[in-house]
């Protein structure tokens, strides 16, 4: 058994549309009206979504920063350099360069250097052999961010592979709210 519509509905809905009928063809004037007004606004209506408003260009920052393993401070770099680069302090105990790659939050909008957190240090896995000899080979290393590369927090003494369970801790660690519920950003160097 299906839904029947009601008599007296039936009826209402008929009268409407004969009232309808007979108000367009008497009018036609303000049917065109009404026509040319709605057709208006639509074309506005397709300009304005069609123009959209403009994105907003993203200054991808030319400088990264830096910590000094020496020193235990903050300097630039290039961002193009993944590291271990040359330090303001000069090499390490057995040579290699001293500086490695910072990644740095503030919960601030206009941090000071007292709002800057380091959140982990990052340098290539010197073990790590990267081929990209082949298709598959590349949309691995693609699809997993970490591949090849070694952090710590600045107080470890251990470098982790960035994919391990410890590495992905370590990320996700550096960028977890505070105690006030405030989420960190990340912080590139002016």
């Amino acid at each position: 058994m299906g839904f029947e519509i009601p008599d007296w509905l039936r009826y209402e809905m008929l009268e409407r549309l004969r009232k309808g009928r007979a108000f367009i063809n008497h009018n036609p004037r303000a049917v065109w009206g009404i026509a040319l007004a709605s057709g208006f606004i639509l074309f506005l209506i397709l300009i304005s979504i069609l123009s959209g408003p403009s994105r907003p260009n993203v200054e991808v920052s030319k400088k990264a920063w830096f910590y000094d393993l020496n020193t235990a401070k903050l300097f630039k770099g290039k961002a193009n350099q993944d590291g271990p680069i040359k330090a303001p302090s000069g090499p390490l105990p057995n040579g290699q360069p001293a500086g490695v790659k910072a990644h740095v939050f503030t919960y601030v909008n206009d941090p000071n250097e007292n709002d800057l957190i380091i959140g982990y240090l990052e340098m290539p896995d010197p073990n790590f052999a990267q081929k990209t000899d082949s298709l598959e080979t590349m949309i691995a290393e693609r699809s997993d961010w970490g591949l090849g590369k070694l952090l710590r927090r600045v107080d470890d003494k251990e470098w982790v592979p960035a994919t391990s369970s410890l590495g992905k801790a370590i990320m996700h660690e550096a960028t977890k709210r505070d105690s006030h519920g405030r989420i960190p950003t990340y912080y590139t160097p002016k």
